[in-house]
């Protein structure tokens, strides 16, 4: 299995270290959290994308698994990363809550799913013991399991800056209904955004590699129930734009979707589905934009090269909903779209 490079195995003290250190603290300023996963020998990376998924197997949490195991399989992925809401309703309760095993250890169990995943945080896992949720000690009961803030992993060919959105949605300080959110680590929430928005741009900047992916939980463009992220829109897209971001991901939306708009070079694809979607609401003014949208369960492949990438939606059945690619030669970008039903 391949591992990020830190002192050869995640069970490394540095490791460790690493995470104690930042469970706590909110980003340093200038610096994320760096990790390393190698292409494979042809220079070729695939992996698959989920998000919204810890139910323990309910509402088709089990059937989408399923099927990750068999595409993951087929493409032979290096990968998996979540889009966060990883576990519901109200994220972990602590080191020892059977949800990780009963959600995530004992749900994707395919061969080819024995992978690292990389993970972000949703809002329901920031209504549970988020501290619980970043702790090492969970890698020693699943050793694929990697779970930050923000960071970023760098794949040789493209490089990944893995955000945390929730603190920047206002309704969760101001709304929180009757919901309780663990805010450690991040109040006070100014600095907090001041310190993550500088740390992204940086690297962003200081970015050399082929392709540049961003992955957060929360949406920027989306058709679905929560629709578009209104803080994240103001404060991190306009980052994200001047950075040449190729692909932003998300999940939230319940949803799987992708969307192109006149007014931005980035692809926004969504992968939600991981289990309880069909929320049945859908809204989008230019449907010339809106490129896929399928409201149900499945997830998401994506294939890259240095100069390609092919991403795929499937349902929990394992038919390909649609297809994009994109080529880079140079400064030059093809896209292709294509639906298969």
């Amino acid at each position: 299995m391949a591992v990020p490079r830190i002192e050869n195995t995640l069970f490394g003290l540095a490791f460790m270290t690493l995470v104690l250190a930042g469970m706590l603290a909110g980003p340093c300023e200038g610096e994320l959290e760096r990790f390393e996963h190698p292409t494979k020998a042809d220079g070729s990376l695939s992996f698959l994308v989920v998000g919204d998924w810890g139910r323990r197997g309910g509402y088709n949490q089990s059937a989408v698994a399923i099927q990750m195991g068999v595409v993951g399989e087929k493409l032979d992925i290096d990968f998996i990363v979540s889009t966060g809401d990883n576990f519901y309703d109200d994220g972990l309760t602590g080191i020892d809550d059977p949800a990780f095993d009963e959600s995530f250890s004992k749900i994707y169990t395919a061969d080819s799913l024995q992978k690292q995943w990389y993970s972000v945080l949703g809002n329901h896992d920031y209504r549970g013991d988020v501290l619980a949720q970043l702790n090492p000690i969970l890698v020693k009961l699943d050793s694929r399991w990697l779970c930050l803030r923000s960071f970023i992993l760098n794949a040789d060919i493209v490089e990944f800056f893995f955000v945390d959105t929730t603190p920047f949605a206002e309704k969760y300080f101001t709304e929180p209904e009757d919901h309780v959110y663990d805010w450690r680590g991040v109040l006070p929430r100014k600095n907090y955004l001041s310190n993550l928005l500088k740390d992204v741009d940086l690297a962003l900047r200081e970015s050399r590699a082929k392709w540049k992916i961003v992955v957060g939980h929360h949406t920027i463009k989306s058709a679905g129930h929560h629709g578009n992220t209104d803080e994240v829109v103001t404060q991190l897209l306009p980052i994200l734009e001047a950075n040449g971001v190729d692909l932003y991901i998300n999940g939230h939306d319940h949803c799987l979707q992708q969307i192109s708009t006149s007014d931005s070079s980035i692809q926004f694809l969504t992968s939600g589905g991981g289990s309880k979607a069909w929320r049945g609401d859908i809204s989008w003014l230019n449907p010339e934009e809106l490129k896929f949208y399928y409201d149900g369960q499945g997830f998401m492949s994506v294939q890259m090269t240095e100069t390609r990438v092919d991403i795929a939606f499937y349902d929990i059945l394992g038919n390909i909903l649609h297809k994009w690619g994109a080529s880079k030669a140079l400064y030059s970008i093809i896209n292709e779209n294509s639906h298969v039903y």
